[in-house]
């Protein structure tokens, strides 16, 4: 029987209740790893434990919302005294924010996307940057969408705008690590079949899209220890 590829390994996923989120959390787990599962609400993430569990895999809840900075500023030292390290962690919680135009977007909804989808990431870089030093292989992965960051798309303005913010910060945290072990990359999913997905396109059939475990895959390569590439952006076929 061949061994878990990230046995004993340490792994924070946001947004693990559903989709991308979910998916990775659970395929990390069946590779060895501790997950720590973080999302808002703590009655949402139990269902992904469970599963967890269920399949003779470790995982902790953490219940925290992304847009509460001085919540997640005391996440890296609550991990520290718990485990001392951490050797993955995949910044995959999301939101769209609704499709209208500039003119049409309220302040309150720029600034939750925002706040949600790059600001929160750069919080939880700094918070977490001591404990990734401190992992043989630190890893680190986030989820983005280039084609939408890239284009402007009309109508998608807030969720474009963080994402392309997304992808330089990943750069920068990649060159500002390259002297050490820890690895830094982007995974773009493409079409997958998500909540997010189905509030973009209601009138599309998730059957004719990717599903959230192909995209898991996909992120779990990145995760790995053997893995040297950082500062990359990865596409899931």
């Amino acid at each position: 029987m061949t061994e878990a590829r990230l046995k004993n390994r340490i792994a924070l996923i946001t947004g693990a209740s559903r989709g991308i989120g979910r998916a990775t959390a659970k395929c990390l787990a069946a590779e060895g790893a501790h997950v720590l599962l973080l999302g808002r609400k703590q009655k949402s993430l139990e269902p992904v434990y469970d599963e967890i569990k269920a399949a003779g895999g470790n995982a902790s809840l953490i219940s925290l919302d992304l847009q509460n900075g001085a919540k997640i500023d005391a996440l890296g030292p609550s991990l520290y005294e718990r485990f001392g390290r951490l050797d993955i962690f995949v910044g995959n919680a999301a939101m769209l924010g609704g499709l209208r135009p500039l003119t049409h977007i309220s302040a309150k909804t720029w600034d939750q996307v925002l706040a949600t989808n790059l600001t929160a990431n750069w919080l939880l870089i700094r918070t977490l940057d001591p404990l990734l030093r401190l992992s043989d292989a630190g890893r680190v992965v986030f989820v983005t969408s280039s084609g939408v960051a890239a284009q402007g798309r009309a109508y998608w303005a807030p969720y474009s705008v963080s994402k392309a913010g997304l992808e330089t910060l990943a750069k920068t945290y990649a060159n500002e690590t390259a002297d050490s072990t820890v690895k830094v990359n982007v995974v773009d999913p493409g079409a997958t079949a998500t909540g997010m997905r189905a509030e973009a396109y209601p009138g599309e059939d998730p059957n004719t899209i990717k599903t959230p475990d192909e995209s898991a895959q996909a992120i779990l390569e990145l995760c790995l220890p053997s893995v040297t590439e950082s500062g990359q952006i990865v596409g899931v076929s």
